[in-house]
């Protein structure tokens, strides 16, 4: 990488380009060699955070089609396609997504392909598998595996380390373990188990420093301050549903309303209620905004029909009135939402 700009450092050009936004980096890879190469480097990403010009971006994979994933630019309201997953696995499910170290983690989950004939999966529930994508060169990479082969369990960062716990093995048994993974030393570690599982998928959210652990169907709720001191366990009976951390608060989708949930309380919001009949969605914080992703439309009296959708929800919190609005619709994932994070580039 030299000369990108004639009479211009190489440094000031970095400079420049880095508030290029990110959606129009492949524009510019179309000049030159060389601008190829400052675009797909560490050193024009490292320009990015020094001029305060990264971008957040939304992560997601829906049923439709096997192991695609779309970002979501909110600024410019579009979405940019990345390329397949290139796991083994057909139809990956049920697994961890998380973002650390400016890459995005695909992690665990195994097949949720059926065989036409015989009704069965493909035999693989649970997996250790761990890929990530690196948005500066644009690939997929094969990262350590798990120490343990899981699926439907909880995944968070903490710390700038990736923490998964509970879940379910290949034989769908129910597990306590939990680990901890280092993005820039690629290294699994064992960390203190849960101290209860349950027949149920997991779910892990960050709030004001700790990891949560909720088991669908129980008010307990499993909470990690730091590794040494391991999991404590508190009855917060908090609302069951969908749920998104917005500006380190924690909001649910529960009988068609949007709830604040505090530790021992809750705060209605808003009426969700057109939501009533969409499930499989995501539903995911970023800036101000509680969004909500894709899904499946069910069946009423009047039509009994079940539609596939690429829809995107908008909830601004703040507001004096608080509204719901769409934006633009995924423009290649549809249906079930299998994964769903946040991305800063």
């Amino acid at each position: 990488m030299s000369g990108l700009i004639e009479g211009l450092p190489d440094a000031v050009v970095l400079r420049c380009l880095a508030r290029v936004p990110f959606h129009l980096h492949p524009k510019l890879e179309l000049v030159s060699r060389s601008w190829r190469e400052a675009i797909r480097s560490t050193e024009l990403f490292k320009a990015r955070q020094e001029v305060n010009a990264t971008e957040e971006f939304i992560c997601v994979c829906a049923y439709d089609p096997d192991n695609l994933w779309q970002l979501y630019d909110p600024v410019h309201d579009l979405w940019i396609t990345l390329p397949d997953l290139p796991s083994n696995i057909r139809h990956l499910a049920h697994f961890g997504v998380v973002s650390a170290a400016g890459k995005l983690f695909v992690l665990g989950g195994g097949s949720d392909a059926v065989d036409p004939l015989t009704g069965d999966q493909d035999g693989c529930f649970a997996t250790d598998e761990v890929w990530s994508y690196d948005p500066v060169t644009r690939q997929w990479a094969l990262c350590s595996s798990m120490i343990v082969p899981r699926a439907m369990f909880a995944c968070c960062v903490l710390d700038g380390k990736i923490i998964v716990a509970g879940g379910f093995t290949n034989c769908r048994k129910s597990i306590s373990k939990a680990e901890m993974y280092d993005p820039e030393k690629d290294v699994w570690l064992p960390i203190p188990d849960l101290h209860h599982t349950h027949n149920s998928a997991c779910t892990g959210v960050v709030i004001d420093g700790k990891v949560h652990i909720l088991h669908k169907g129980l008010s307990t709720v499993q909470v990690l301050e730091n590794i040494s001191q391991g999991w404590t366990v508190h009855d917060y009976s908090w609302l069951q549903g969908p749920m998104a951390v917005v500006k380190g608060k924690l909001y649910i989708m529960s009988h068609g309303q949007i709830y604040k949930q505090e530790r021992y309380s809750n705060k209605l919001i808003v009426s969700a209620s057109e939501f009533r009949r969409r499930i499989g969605f995501a539903m995911i914080g970023l800036g101000d905004d509680i969004y909500v992703i894709g899904g499946v439309i069910g069946p009423d009296r009047l039509n009994w029909d079940i539609k596939s959708t690429s829809d995107v929800d908008i909830l601004t919190l703040g507001n004096e009135r608080s509204i719901w609005r769409q934006v633009a619709p995924m423009t290649r994932c549809r249906g079930t939402v299998l994964g769903c994070t946040q991305l800063r580039i």
